[in-house]
């Protein structure tokens, strides 16, 4: 699959690392296997509370959100944003970029010179050894939604899937307003 492709899990996934999430596919390559980013899923941390930052909490920086990427490596900092001149980014498509000189991003966010509302950080990511994901995708735990990597500065994250869902239709929007327990209904 291209980077910039969303994974939505399906309402029934059963795997609570990933139920009613949206993954935004990073890299995908056939001999080291699959990385992406939870898009849904924000934390009660900010990146003052992770990081020391030039001006300290007075940093521009400082109180951007943290999400959870994903269930691996959560001692790392991943990030999205749209920011074309931060060297050694990588483009997602739809003016969306991963990674990069993370401390040029907080020098362009210090100076004032990027926002903080084109910036998405993330802490741990989601990972699929090699053949994992389209073993998963066999099982249909997963619907694609391709070239969409702008949704992720456009949509609320507490809302994402239910959003994703309802945006492609047909069978999906039903899935949309699947109950999270259905014993419940």
């Amino acid at each position: 699959m291209k980077p910039g492709t969303l994974l939505i899990s399906q309402p029934f996934l059963g795997d609570p690392n990933f139920e009613r999430s949206v993954v935004l596919l990073c890299r995908d390559e056939p001999a080291s296997g699959t990385f992406g980013l939870v898009l849904s899923r924000r934390t009660g941390l900010t990146l003052h509370d992770v990081l020391d930052l030039p001006f300290g909490s007075n940093s521009p920086a400082a109180g951007l959100p943290l999400y959870l990427g994903g269930p691996v490596e959560p001692d790392t900092l991943h990030c999205l944003h749209r920011r074309s001149d931060v060297p050694h980014a990588t483009p997602l498509g739809d003016g969306v970029y991963w990674g990069g000189d993370f401390d040029v991003l907080l020098a362009l966010l210090t100076r004032g010179e990027a926002v903080a509302a084109d910036v998405r950080l993330f802490v741990g990511y989601s990972g699929w050894s090699q053949g994992q994901l389209a073993t998963e995708m066999q099982a249909q735990s997963w619907v694609t939604h391709p070239a969409s990597a702008g949704k992720v500065f456009t949509l609320a994250p507490d809302a994402f899937w239910r959003a994703i869902l309802r945006e492609k239709g047909g069978r999906f929007k039903a899935w949309s307003n699947y109950p999270v327990d259905p014993r419940l209904n």
